[in-house]
């Protein structure tokens, strides 16, 4: 059984950072790409950042006063792990922070995903 368990979510103020990380296990996630997407109250889901599995391949939303240039993606070295390094944090940023598996596409669309983590929580203070 696929899980996928976010955490490092919380509180923190305009300016500052956070490090998320996804745990992921349940199967050999060598064909998948792993995403970040959130969504704020009132909100639609967004996608934020993805990379691929196996090649480090990574990617970002590019619209708007999205995560690109201030956040980053990338595979731990420790296990089955993707982080979401965000840094310059604004309260626009507040959101819950979702990470998804997609089986043999990288992809932005959030449909196109398989698993689902329960999200983490992010506040950031103005």
């Amino acid at each position: 059984q696929v899980q996928l368990v976010e955490s490092g979510g919380g509180l923190v103020q305009a300016g500052g950072s956070l490090r998320l990380s996804c745990a992921a296990s349940g199967r050999t996630f060598s064909q998948y790409a792993m995403g970040w997407f959130r969504q704020a109250p009132g909100k639609e889901r967004e996608f934020v950042a993805g990379t691929r599995w196996s090649g480090g391949t990574t990617y970002y939303a590019d619209y708007g006063d999205s995560a690109k240039g201030r956040f980053t993606i990338f595979r731990s070295n420790a296990g089955n792990t993707v982080i979401l390094q965000m840094n310059s944090l604004k309260a626009e940023d507040t959101a819950v922070y979702y990470c998804a598996a997609a089986k043999n596409i990288a992809t932005m669309i959030g449909t196109k995903y398989d698993y689902w983590g329960q999200g983490t929580q992010v506040t950031v203070s103005s």
